[in-house]
Order: structure tokens, then sequence, then C-alpha cells
């Protein structure tokens, strides 16, 4: 795995939780949630917005934490060193930063 499959791991994720809470036929506890509201379809694209926009805030963080660019709740700013299962650095070292750009490809340009 390298980087790039790292990142779009984290944004498929994004928009599977995503689908999954907004289905019609959703087994999750948000989806039921959501559903037993009964909105309109004005107001279910504003909760898929609000949802959206919350699990871009917090993936792209936890990505950003993982590459030294921000730090994690309230621990010291500090890169993260991650390998696959194949001993492939994914980030950290010679590697910090390359996240950063990555993820705001993803995040920000594709949404």
């Amino acid at each position: 795995m390298n980087t790039e499959e790292f990142v779009k791991a984290f944004y498929t994720e994004k928009e599977g939780f995503l689908k999954e809470y907004l289905s019609e036929n959703s087994k999750t506890e948000v989806g039921q949630l959501i559903k037993s509201l009964n909105l309109t379809d004005q107001q279910t694209e504003i909760i898929k917005k609000a949802l959206d926009a919350s699990f871009t805030d917090i993936f792209y963080t936890i990505l950003l934490g993982l590459d030294g660019c921000t730090s994690i709740g309230d621990l010291e700013q500090q890169t993260y060193s991650i390998f696959d299962e194949n001993n492939n650095q994914v980030c950290g070292g010679k590697l910090s930063g390359e996240i950063e750009g990555m993820a705001h490809e993803y995040f920000h340009e594709l949404d």
C-alpha cells in the first residue's frame, strides 16, 4: 500500500458511512435515528450536507494528525510512522507531508 491508497481508503470509508446512514434500509443506529425523524427531501439534503462536512473534518483531521501537520486531541503534534502488512511505509519518516497533500485532494477537491 502506498500513501495515496491509504488516504483513498479513508475517503472511501467516509463515503460509505454517508451512504449507509442515509440509506432507506440502513441497519445502523444512526441510520435508524435519521429515518425516525421522517425528514422531507429538503431536510434530508441538509442532514446529508451536515454529515458530509462533519465526516470530512473528522477524517481529514485524523489524517493530518498522523502526518504530523496537526495535533490529535490534546497530544503533542508529532509525526507517526505507519507501515502496511508488507512493511511498506505509508506515512512518517521520509514520507512526512505526503498525506497532507493527498488528503486535501481527496477531501476538499473531490467533494
